[in-house]
């Protein structure tokens, strides 16, 4: 299950009449989060960890987001809990190297697991269903006019259009995951002998460049499996909010 894209318009003059676009588009009705009506997606980042015994509820709870309107759900494995006995299978250090930085943008006091992080403005507990639900209302009902993004239709390039850029600047970034759910049997630490299943798992963060406020095409990496799928994302520099995200096609 993942989330699906929507064509967005405008940027035929930056990368040309075979540019298509995307982001995340309705594919089926979600009850439980009932007002989201985005101009563009919102972004739901899970960080959590095989290894970490209150994780599994959490992954359900993005799981069942997976394939909501309006939504791109990421989860993010981190490897700072495989001391307890079991080395996270998708974790790699960069991935809470980004949990740190929510950190220091959020004012948080530590990072801790299952944590989720929406449209990069605003985190709560990745265990508290109704908590994730409010705030991906809110960020939905946000307006924040973003810059346009578009793919190319061979999947080499993104276009990033012109618009406001954030006080201390603004970046691209390429994030490959795997679509879908993951079953995982762990055979050690506090989670031995319990199969983990984890939805849209993350398998590399690329930076693709600056964003100043002009557009700009960037040259998109090539994933390493031809099921995975890219998603782009303009966020922040300084405070780390996300000011727009597009998903590649199928």
């Amino acid at each position: 299950m993942h989330a699906r894209g929507f064509i967005i318009a405008g940027l035929a003059t930056l990368i040309g009449a075979g540019a298509v676009g995307s982001s995340a588009q309705p594919i089926g009705p979600r009850p439980a989060v009932r007002n989201i009506r985005p101009v563009e997606p919102v972004v739901v980042e899970l960080f959590t960890a095989q290894g970490c015994s209150g994780c599994t509820e959490a992954n359900r709870v993005v799981e069942a987001l997976a394939d909501a309107p309006g939504v791109i759900a990421l989860t993010w494995s981190v490897d700072y809990w495989d001391y307890l006995g079991w080395a996270d299978t998708f974790a790699r250090p960069e991935f809470a190297q980004r949990q740190r930085a929510y950190q220091s943008a959020l004012r948080l006091r530590s990072v801790y697991t299952p944590q989720v992080v929406i449209d990069g403005r605003r985190q709560v507990s990745g265990a508290d269903a109704d908590a994730v639900d409010a705030a991906i209302d809110e960020e939905a009902a946000r307006r924040v006019f973003p810059p346009d993004v578009q793919f190319r239709e061979n999947g080499e390039a993104v276009g990033v259009g012109s618009g406001r850029v954030p006080v201390g600047g603004a970046d691209v970034w390429a994030v490959t995951y795997r679509p879908g759910r993951q079953d995982v049997s762990v055979s050690g630490g506090d989670n031995r002998g319990r199969v983990i299943g984890s939805v849209n798992v993350v398998r590399s963060l690329t930076r693709l460049g600056a964003w100043r406020g002009q557009p700009i095409l960037l040259t998109l990496p090539t994933p390493a499996d031809a099921q995975d799928r890219t998603v782009v994302l303009v966020q922040a520099r300084a405070d780390r909010r996300i000011l727009t995200a597009a998903l590649s096609q199928d």
